[in-house]
C-alpha cells in the first residue's frame, strides 16, 4: 500500500505486511539449490518471514541456476519491532544432490555418536529402541519442567498488548512485559489456544555431530495441526560443540490454528530431518562465532533479560 525507508530504522506494525529487498542477491549454478528460513531469534518473537524469488512457484526455496535478486517478506505476529537497513533476519543454506540422511543412517549414526539425550536428571543417551524414524526423528514435548522446581515455568505465552521491541538491543526487555509465563499444571497437560503464540521446549536433548545439520519440520501432520517452529535450523556442532556436550534442548516456536489444542508432556510434537555436509566444518556451532542458544533451556530471544 506504501513505501518506506529503513535506512534510519522503521517500526514494523503487529499484524501488517511487509516485502523488502535484501541486501544480497544470488547467482547459482545449475548443481546448487537453496533454502532459507528465519534466524532463532527472528522466530522466537514471532516474526514470520520467507524469502521471495523472481519467477519461483513457492518460499524459502530458491531453485537451482537462479540468478537475481532475494526480498523478504515479514509479518510480526506479536510484537511490533524496529529494524533498520542492514540488520539479518534470515538465513540461507546451499544443497547440492540428496543431502538427507536415511532413518537407517539415523540409527546407526545413534550407536556412534549419540543423536537425542534425556533432559533431567540423568542426560543419558536414549537407547536405539527408543529413538523413533519416520522420514526424520521425531521429539516430544516437555509439560513438567524441572521437578527440583516446585512450581517449574514449562512455557511462554505472548501477551496481546506491548511495546516495542528494537532487534538492536540485546538483554534489553524485562520478559514479563512482553510474555506470560505458563506454570506445571497439575495433570503436566497445556491447553493451545487459537492463534495464540508460545515458547515451548523440547523432552529431549538434541545433538548434531559435526558433518551433519538439521532442521525441524514446520508442520507434521500426523504430530497434529498446528505449526511448531518458524526458525528451526541447527547447525553442526549444536548441542555436540567438540562432544563435550550432553545435547541441547529445542525450543519451540508454536501457534495451532482454527482450534484449541490439548498437548501432554511427553506427547510426540516434532521431527527433525537431517542433511550430510559436503564437508566437516572447520569451525563448529557453540566453539565460535558467539552462538547464542548452544547451552539453552527453555530460552526466550537474546533481547530480553535473563
Amino acid at each position: 500500500m506504501y513505501e518506506m525507508d529503513l535506512t534510519e530504522g522503521a517500526i514494523l506494525e503487529k499484524g501488517h505486511v511487509y516485502l523488502v529487498p535484501l541486501l544480497e542477491h544470488v547467482v547459482l549454478p545449475k548443481t546448487l539449490r537453496a533454502r532459507t528460513n528465519p534466524k532463532s531469534t527472528t522466530g522466537r518473537l514471532d516474526v514470520f518471514t520467507r524469502v521471495v524469488t523472481d519467477l519461483n512457484t513457492g518460499f524459502d526455496e530458491i531453485r537451482a541456476g537462479y540468478s537475481g535478486p532475494l526480498y523478504l517478506e515479514i509479518v510480526p505476529r506479536s510484537f511490533a519491532i524496529k529494524v533498520k537497513t542492514g540488520y539479518s533476519l534470515n538465513q540461507i543454506r546451499f544443497v547440492r544432490g540428496v543431502a538427507t540422511v536415511s532413518d537407517r543412517s539415523l540409527q546407526t549414526i545413534h550407536l556412534r555418536d549419540p543423536l537425542l539425550y534425556h533432559n533431567l536428571p540423568t542426560k543419558r543417551a536414549l537407547s536405539a529402541r527408543d529413538l523413533r524414524t519416520d522420514r526424520g526423528l521425531f521429539l516430544r514435548i516437555d509439560l513438567k519442567g524441572d521437578d527440583r522446581n516446585s512450581s517449574p515455568i514449562i512455557g511462554y505465552r505472548a501477551k496481546k498488548n506491548s511495546h516495542v521491541i528494537d532487534l538492536s538491543k540485546v538483554g534489553h526487555y524485562a520478559a514479563l512485559d512482553f510474555w506470560e509465563p505458563l506454570y506445571r499444571h497439575r495433570q503436566d497437560s497445556l491447553l493451545l489456544e487459537p492463534e495464540e503464540f508460545y515458547i515451548l521446549a523440547s523432552k529431549e536433548r538434541i545433538c548434531v555431530p559435526a558433518g551433519y545439520a538439521a532442521e525441524m519440520v514446520a508442520f507434521e501432520a500426523a504430530c497434529g495441526e498446528l505449526r511448531t517452529h518458524y526458525a528451526g535450523f541447527f547447525d553442526p556442532g549444536f548441542g555436540h560443540g567438540r562432544g563435550n556436550l550432553h545435547g541441547t534442548q529445542v525450543v519451540l516456536e508454536v501457534r495451532p490454528h482454527d482450534v484449541p489444542f490439548l498437548i501432554h508432556d511427553g506427547q510426540t510434537f516434532f521431527k527433525v530431518v537431517y542433511d550430510r555436509m559436503l564437508a566437516r566444518p572447520s569451525r563448529l556451532y557453540g566453539t565460535a562465532l558467539g552462538s547464542s542458544y548452544q547451552r539453552q533451556g527453555l530460552t526466550l530471544s537474546k533481547h530480553f533479560k535473563t
